[in-house]
């Protein structure tokens, strides 16, 4: 078998809090440029200008990385990382890692969570993570948004971006969103993590795999592909009120009802290729690191408390 063993004693609160964050670094470390990419896409056609060109400036995930390369330099696919950072060290250690303690809370400590628990578990820990982090969030889009070749750059700096929209927009301006990001983060946290507790407890339960990394590898998988179509529509709309000026839409709804006036229902799916690419590959290093990295923290634990 690749990989650690599965320890004898589960993992603490404290190793899966460390680990989940850990984990989802090394993921956006990994999918960052698509990610990216995913937002210019998504992005794209909200100026009245684009929509009056009729012509895209990007043409797909793979051509939107090219462009972006061309024209503004590899760096650029790596736009607001060190907010991604901060934002999945606090944001996904509270998602991902107090999931299991607050589904054990839902089910009384029962071993056997049903699907109800576990989409609530997965409901509370997402709406807890955006409360954290949405800061983060709002200057990561930012970030990733801004185009060199428009003439100039709305932030110099992560630390400037906090410093700018707080003064430019008020405090309420780093939690802009926040209402759309908790129905995303909601749907994503039941899609993500519930999917690949059902899918994983089904290839252990009927013996298709063992707990190993190719067991790991496809409940993740499964997971990235379910997440992608429930919450790709939330996240467009996400993505484009976070990014916009003061008081360019009204409210999260007015920005859904704006776009599908002006570019239809297939707007809420644009960018959804890198959404699957990035959401899919992001899920299968973030879930097969945190397993590993569970086991190792646990084992180095249990080394360390054996006596000599």
């Amino acid at each position: 078998m690749v990989g650690f063993k599965p320890t004898d004693v589960p993992p603490t609160a404290t190793v899966k809090f460390v680990g989940a964050g850990t984990a989802a670094c090394i993921a956006d470390l990994v999918t960052f440029p698509l990610d990216t990419a995913k937002v210019r896409l998504q992005i794209q056609g909200e100026s009245k200008l684009a929509v009056a060109a009729k012509s895209a400036q990007y043409k797909g995930v793979f051509g939107t990385i090219a462009t972006m390369v061309r024209l503004e330099g590899p760096k650029s696919l790596y736009s607001g990382l060190v907010a991604g950072l901060q934002r999945q060290m606090s944001f996904a250690s509270v998602r991902i890692g107090l999931y299991d303690s607050v589904k054990q809370f839902y089910t009384k400590g029962s071993e056997h969570a049903g699907i109800g628990s576990r989409l609530l578990a997965g409901c509370t820990t997402g709406a807890m993570a955006v409360a954290v982090a949405q800061p983060t969030d709002v200057v990561k889009v930012r970030f990733q948004a801004q185009a060199r070749a428009e003439g100039g750059r709305r932030y110099q700096g992560t630390l400037d971006a906090y410093k700018t929209i707080a003064k430019e927009e008020g405090i309420r301006g780093l939690w802009k969103g926040t209402s759309p990001n908790i129905t995303r983060n909601a749907l994503v946290n039941c899609a993500e993590l519930v999917t690949y507790d059902l899918i994983k407890d089904a290839l252990l339960k009927y013996n298709l795999m063992t707990d190993n990394l190719p067991c790991h590898f496809t409940s993740a998988f499964g997971a990235g592909f379910c997440t992608t179509i429930i919450a790709s529509p939330v996240d467009v709309v996400k993505t484009r009120y976070m990014n916009s000026a003061p008081g360019q839409y009204g409210s999260a709804m007015n920005c859904a009802l704006t776009m599908l006036r002006q570019e239809g229902p297939l707007a809420f799916y644009k960018g959804f290729t890198p959404s699957f690419l990035r959401l899919g590959s992001w899920n299968v290093v973030m879930f097969v690191t945190y397993e590993q990295l569970k086991r190792a923290m646990m084992a180095a634990r249990g080394s360390r408390e054996a006596p000599f």
